[in-house]
This record gives structure tokens, C-alpha cells and sequence, in this order.
């Protein structure tokens, strides 16, 4: 490929930073951090709790009772295992925790028969980049015990004989504290990201072949390089991380390149139709067939570059 450049840093990256997709980008993620289980997971984007709008960020079904998931995400997973996802600049605090643990009520209701959802095989996780401070206090309070199972993940559970608060196994996914070695694709997440954990992330990447995976890989870079555009130009300085940028986003970059094409040609055809109009003087119906035959257009499309408006 020609074209160097990459779409980061450019005025079309800082445009899509105001309206970065995280949700979509949290699901690429973690498919992608329970590939090597893929075979035996079921992964539900938004899944329907109601028949209005109300929906969990991601549901993640085990196909096979007793699987050993391979991540530490995965090690409380039971049959059924819902997400809740917090973007970099929301908080997470003790609403959420109970909209989500309403999330899983729902679930467990939504059987065709009672009990079909038993609840002992249902779990929550709440994932956000920082630590929720304001949320551990207040589940603290509650009777709550938090322990920490692994670098950045805390498991919940009732402490006290009093009702409990936890109807469900549950654990908070700190992103910015995981594993650096192992989690780089959530810990990119983030309008906040380390230049260390794109660049693992991307050596990661680079190396999977597989659609399903690639497809994944260009969400979360998506995501990533929409928040921290300055970075990836950095990171692009490098010859070996820009090559393996270029190659994981190569389907985005040939996107920009055609719409750029397209944007030059549709400047020339406005600047030909003022000529043909002002300088030669030719009406709108002979400009209409003179730009249809030079460039390929319907008459339709010949004549929206013609009306005093062109689109």
C-alpha cells in the first residue's frame, strides 16, 4: 500500500473521540481475552433483559458444564455471566451496582420455566478503568467483604448473617490495574492508555489470523485510537509498530484513502460544473450530460452536482 498515513490525530480521529463507541470496543475486548475458550462460549452483545430498551452490556454463556476458562476474567464464570461496563468518564458507584445486580434478576426470570436459570449458575461483573472507591466503601458498609484475587480483579461476598447484598458471585474488573502481560486489550480501553500496553497490545495482535479475532483486534484499535490519538502518533514514529499498525488497520486505512478519493473527485466535478456554468456558459441539462459521461455518473447523480445545493 502506497499510503503511509494513518487515520489517527487527523481531524476525522478527533471527530470520532467525541462519540467513541467503548461498549462495542469492552465486548471485542473481552471476546478477545477468552479466545482460547471461544469453542465453548457464547457471547451476547446488549442482550435483551425486557421487550423495551433494557439491556446488559454483555452476556457470556458457557456451552459446556466444567470448562477451565484459560484468563482470570473468566475464573469465576459459572453457565451464565453478565457484564456491566462503565466508559473511562463515568462513575461506578453503588446504583450501578444494584441496576446491575437487577440485570441479573432479570436474567435468572427470563427461563421458559421456573428455575430454569438457577441463580447459584449466574455471576456479575462490573468492569470500569479506575479503581471505585466510593462503591467498595459503600458495599463495605453494607456487610460486604472485597478481596483482591488478582492484579486488578476483587471478588465480592456477604460477611455479615444480615441480608445479603450480594445475590450473586460477583467481581470488579479494575482495568488499569490489570496484569500488564496479559490483559493489554483492556487495559488500552481507556482514554488514558501507556504507550507499553499498545505496543504489547499490537505485537499481541499482529500475530492472530483467525476473522473472528481480527475483527475484535480492529474494534478495540478503533476505540483506542479514537481516545488517544496523540499516542498512537507516537507509537507510529516507531518503523516496527507502525507496520504493525498499518497491518491490523489496513481495512480503516483503505476506507479513509477511497473516501478521500471520492472527496477529491467530488470537489473536481463542483469545480468543473461552476466552470462549464460561468466561464462557458452552458446550461444545467448539457453540464448534467457532459460530467455523466466524463466520470461514470447516472443522470441523477450528475444532477445533484448541478442543483444550486450539490450534496
Amino acid at each position: 500500500m502506497a499510503n503511509d498515513s494513518l487515520p489517527v490525530g487527523s481531524n476525522k480521529a478527533r471527530e470520532a473521540a467525541a462519540v467513541i463507541q467503548w461498549h462495542s470496543g469492552f465486548c471485542s475486548a473481552v471476546e478477545f481475552e477468552l479466545h482460547k475458550n471461544k469453542d465453548v462460549l457464547y457471547f451476547k452483545r446488549e442482550y435483551k433483559l425486557t421487550k423495551g430498551p433494557l439491556a446488559a452490556d454483555l452476556l457470556v454463556i458457557e456451552l459446556l458444564e466444567n470448562v477451565q476458562i484459560e484468563n482470570e476474567i473468566g475464573a469465576i464464570f459459572r453457565r451464565h455471566n453478565i457484564f456491566e461496563f462503565k466508559s473511562p468518564d463515568d462513575a461506578l458507584n453503588i446504583d450501578d451496582y444494584y441496576k446491575a445486580t437487577a440485570y441479573a434478576c432479570l436474567y435468572k426470570c427470563s427461563g421458559r420455566r421456573v428455575n430454569e436459570i438457577p441463580a447459584s449458575e449466574i455471576t456479575l461483573s462490573l468492569v470500569r478503568d479506575r479503581y471505585p472507591q466510593e462503591l467498595i466503601r459503600a458495599l463495605t458498609s453494607a456487610g460486604a467483604d472485597i478481596t483482591q484475587k488478582y492484579h486488578g480483579i476483587y471478588y465480592l461476598r456477604q460477611q455479615t448473617a444480615e441480608i445479603s447484598q450480594i445475590l450473586f458471585p460477583t467481581q470488579i474488573v479494575v482495568t488499569g490495574e490489570l496484569s500488564k502481560s496479559t490483559h493489554s486489550s483492556l487495559r488500552i480501553l481507556t482514554n488514558r492508555a501507556q504507550e507499553d500496553d499498545i505496543r504489547r497490545f499490537l505485537a499481541d495482535a499482529v500475530t492472530e489470523t483467525e476473522q473472528g479475532d481480527q475483527s475484535n483486534v480492529d474494534s478495540i484499535l478503533q476505540v483506542s485510537v479514537s481516545a488517544n490519538s496523540q499516542l498512537y502518533e507516537q507509537v507510529r514514529r516507531d518503523s516496527a509498530m507502525c507496520q504493525a499498525l498499518r497491518e491490523l488497520m489496513k481495512d480503516e486505512i483503505q476506507k479513509d484513502i477511497e473516501a478521500g478519493r471520492a472527496e477529491g473527485k467530488a470537489e473536481g466535478i463542483i469545480a468543473l460544473v461552476e466552470a462549464y456554468r460561468e466561464d462557458m456558459g452552458l446550461d444545467d441539462r448539457t453540464i448534467i450530460e457532459k460530467i455523466a459521461a466524463r466520470f461514470g455518473l447516472t443522470g441523477e447523480q450528475a444532477k445533484a452536482f448541478v442543483a444550486p445545493n450539490p450534496v
